[in-house]
């Protein structure tokens, strides 16, 4: 599989580790990532916003390593936040569990589903 950012010099430019597009070629298998929550498997939520993101960060990386996927074949996720103010510490989390690896995004301020969870995190991987 072949992964390329897109990021044309027509539009505003990412900041932050993203890419505009992502273009995928040669792929064969895609999977749909539910949105992950907070919770570990005994049903605990941690407290703090950052202890909340790495563990729905964590359960994703749990999905694609079901799958025989890693980080590197993420290619787009959505963000649900519980609240604005949890904008920047969404983005320093992200970007240290994704390194240099550029996916596509969107962060959404949404009333979520559990008052307990600050955020939620649905993905799509791909691979060859």
């Amino acid at each position: 599989m072949e992964k390329k950012s897109i990021n044309s010099q027509n539009a505003p430019q990412p900041s932050g580790g993203y890419a505009q597009a992502i273009e995928i070629q040669e792929a064969t298998r895609t999977l749909y990532i539910s949105g992950q929550i907070p919770v570990d498997n005994e049903g605990n939520v941690p407290k703090s916003f950052e202890e909340q993101a790495r563990l729905a960060w964590n359960n994703i990386g749990h999905q694609l390593e079901a799958a025989g996927m890693s980080f590197d074949n993420l290619v787009k996720h959505t963000t649900f936040l519980a609240d604005r103010q949890y904008c920047e510490s969404n983005s320093k989390v992200r970007q240290e569990i994704l390194g240099n690896r550029e996916t596509t995004l969107t962060v959404i301020i949404a009333d979520i589903y559990d008052p307990a969870w600050l955020l939620e995190i649905e993905a799509i991987a791909m691979s060859n």
